[in-house]
């Protein structure tokens, strides 16, 4: 998927899908929490944990996004 029409495809689904802004809503809580967790100095054993957990949880979201990304895209071209 070309980069501009990626970025226009998810402006759109932002605009029309809840489910796809929901998912990019907690991407971004986890991304901010994932900024402050790799500012700290000395994490503990919780916090590398958290961080651990959380980078998989983004990526997960991410996966979900691009495949209502995907489908979008399918959508459209079928039509």
């Amino acid at each position: 998927m070309e980069m501009s029409k990626a970025d226009s495809l998810k402006e759109e689904l932002m605009a029309s899908n809840p489910e796809f802004r929901e998912l990019a809503r907690e991407h971004g809580r986890y991304e901010e929490r994932l900024s402050e967790l790799s500012a700290l100095a000395y994490p503990s054993d919780e916090e590398q944990l958290e961080e651990v957990t959380l980078k998989k949880k983004k990526l997960a979201i991410k996966d979900q996004m691009y495949s209502l990304m995907v489908q979008a895209e399918r959508a459209t071209t079928t039509h």
